[in-house]
């Protein structure tokens, strides 16, 4: 078997480290949310299109696998270049900054600098996806959904900001 050959085939252990990390990130993420929805979000002055509470967990769980398939992807490329170093360092960025949202959010209630990191999020999310499609055209747009919702998600921070600034 060649090296070409062992890059093409399914390899477990790899992905379930890709997953395992991503839905750390969110488990952990989710510990600092969960307490605060029935109490302090709660009371927050919410726009008409926020959407209910329970719809959260699931559609992060969804986006959560589809960003470790992409990563998965995207590491079955690797190799020594600076290219790819960026692009996991993209990736990386992008996960403190998926992580830091839910603490300044939730854990800390800063509206505002949560604010902030959700426009540096979606901006590292651009990156990614870019990055991502110079190793992997499928794992790229896998990114696109995590993209779009959390485009969704910064209208409803503005939104809740400006509701209750």
């Amino acid at each position: 078997m060649n090296a070409l050959t062992i890059k093409k085939r399914f390899q477990l252990f790899p992905f379930l480290i890709s997953l395992a990390i991503t839905l750390a990130i969110g488990f952990t993420a989710s510990l600092f949310t969960r307490p605060q929805i029935a109490g302090w979000y709660a009371l927050l002055q919410k726009p008409s299109f926020n959407p209910p509470a329970w719809l959260f967990a699931p559609v992060w769980t969804i986006l959560y696998i589809l960003i470790a398939i992409a990563a998965y992807m995207v590491w079955k490329r690797r190799n020594t270049t600076t290219i790819y170093h960026s692009t996991v360092g993209i990736y990386f960025i992008q996960l403190l900054l998926n992580f830091s949202w839910s603490i300044v959010f939730f854990g800390l209630h800063q509206v505002f600098g949560a604010l902030i990191i959700i426009i540096l999020l979606w901006a590292s999310i651009l990156l990614n996806i870019y990055w991502f499609h110079k190793f992997n055209k499928t794992a790229a747009w896998l990114l696109v959904p995590y993209l779009l919702w959390v485009s969704f998600a910064a209208l409803l921070n503005v939104n809740i900001y400006l509701l209750n600034g």
